[in-house]
């Protein structure tokens, strides 16, 4: 199966969920597609094996054919074109790759090339299959990062794949959970917490993916996400408290797993359950 942990903002310990759920279980790949700040491998330190860069299309205008009719700039809905009776301007990080602006050009001026935006690292470590996705600074498009992540996971009949998702409800988030079998929303107990969960499970919701809700830093804050997820009727899978060992071990690069490994039958139980919820 293919369970994304995602949640509605950062810090939450989305990532300290997905590498400790993957550090527990057996036969299983981790693809990390918070590729604008992927942080698994600082968990995990993988042996990195392969590294392939990312390229997407963008335009080339030969202006010796170009007559300056604009539209190529009218189609464009991300103003990535810009044209004047005697100037065009491009602007790359804008495009989105879609080709529509050589099609629509009547003099066949707009060819296109490829430009690097990024790369993909695949690792071994732990006994856990990695692979993660760096978007280049300064590059605003991560969901061809993501795709790119995404092909590289391994043939379902093998291993159970985890995919860390980007904070937030925007697109990288769409991309990474696209396709999932189950969502967990890693959330913490507090008005920001909450709000954001609330957000997070309106998108999933729209996307009809299964979901439920791990609890981290169980402890601080109040009872609201636990009033929330009753009243939604939304599983609360999983609590990890508040502690200070959890904390120290975070800290220095170390996932708790490994010092706990009481929390691997947890983590055991918390896939089993997610599997009968779904009748797999």
């Amino acid at each position: 199966m293919i369970l994304s942990i995602a949640s509605g903002k950062g810090g939450t310990g989305k990532t300290t969920v997905a590498v400790n759920m993957a550090i527990s279980l057996e036969n299983v790949q981790l693809l990390d597609c918070d590729v604008e700040e992927p942080n698994a491998h600082l968990l995990l330190h993988p042996k990195v094996t392969e590294t392939s860069p990312v390229y997407v299309n963008i335009p080339v205008i030969d202006e010796k054919k170009c007559n300056y009719c604009g539209e190529c700039a009218k189609f464009c809905k991300f103003n990535a074109l810009f044209i004047t009776n005697k100037k065009i301007m491009f602007f790359p990080e804008l495009c989105s790759s879609c080709g529509g602006c050589a099609i629509v050009c009547p003099k066949n001026a707009i060819s296109e090339k490829k430009r690097k935006i990024g790369t993909t690292k695949k690792g071994f470590a732990k006994g856990v299959k990695l692979v993660y996705g760096e978007l280049n600074v300064g590059e605003p498009m991560a969901p061809p990062i993501i795709r790119a992540v995404k092909k590289q996971m391994q043939p379902l009949k093998k291993v159970d794949t985890i995919i860390d998702v980007p904070p937030g409800t925007s697109c990288p988030v769409i991309e990474a959970v696209h396709g999932s079998d189950y969502t967990i929303l890693v959330t913490e107990p507090t008005p920001f917490g909450l709000y954001d969960l609330k957000i997070a499970v309106e998108v999933i919701s729209k996307l009809k993916i299964p979901f439920g809700v791990v609890v981290n830093r169980a402890g601080i804050g109040d009872k609201k996400v636990h009033a929330y997820c009753r009243e939604k009727t939304i599983p609360i899978l999983l609590e990890i408290p508040y502690e200070r060992k959890i904390a120290e071990l975070y800290s220095v690069g170390k996932p708790f797993v490994l010092e706990m490994p009481e929390w691997k039958k947890k983590f055991h139980w918390l896939l089993d359950k997610i599997k009968e919820s779904l009748q797999v």
